[in-house]
């Protein structure tokens, strides 16, 4: 019997459609490695998928780079289903490798593991140490957990991502190092990400 790698393919997702109102300024084009950061993670994800797409608000279109591939923001939901659910709407076969911006300590070998860990129906997802709990927008979304929360969505059962996957019993990846999974979402975490980055 063919795994979910053999039967359904894994893109990758993106996100930067959102607004930053903590960090004060677009946390996608902030340069930890060099570059944005949202062209940092699309690099990383080119590196395990076999296609990656930018999930973008439609006033950025003219920020990304040229010949990369995008998905503007349907704005059906809101939050971050609304990326994930424009991704899906474009693309409902595929199974997403989806990454939030502002993860800027994520990195090759923890994707490559949770590739490698990906068998469940629903989804695939990183979660903390500490938590226990599946971080939604670190994640491998399969089909039939995207056409759920469609579902879940519309009913009004559920507008957050983690707790309907909390509610579908997703499998877990616990990282080696738990801060491939911090946020920067403002000055603060800004500051501790570079002094992360220094110290390795």
């Amino acid at each position: 019997m063919k795994s979910l790698k053999d039967k359904i393919e894994l893109l990758g997702l993106v996100l930067c459609g959102g607004k930053s109102t903590r960090m004060g300024e677009d946390k996608s084009i902030i340069e930890y490695h060099g570059m944005p950061q949202r062209n940092y993670v699309y690099k990383l994800l080119s590196k395990v998928c076999s296609r990656t797409y930018f999930s973008i608000r439609e006033d950025q279109l003219s920020e990304i780079p040229d010949h990369a591939l995008y998905i503007i923001d349907k704005n059906e939901y809101k939050g971050p289903y609304n990326g994930l659910l424009s991704a899906h709407a474009a693309h409902p076969e595929a199974a997403w490798l989806v990454l939030a911006c502002d993860l800027p300590l994520m990195d090759a070998v923890s994707l490559q593991s949770l590739v490698a860990a990906r068998n469940n129906e629903v989804a695939t997802a990183f979660a903390t140490s500490e938590s226990g709990l599946p971080e939604p927008l670190a994640a491998i979304w399969e089909p039939e957990g995207l056409a759920r929360s469609v579902e879940f969505l519309t009913s009004g059962r559920v507008t957050c991502p983690r707790k309907f996957l909390i509610g579908q019993s997703p499998e877990l990846v616990y990282p080696e190092n738990d801060s491939i999974l911090m946020n920067a979402n403002s000055k603060e975490d800004y500051n501790e990400v570079f002094l992360r980055i220094e110290a390795t």
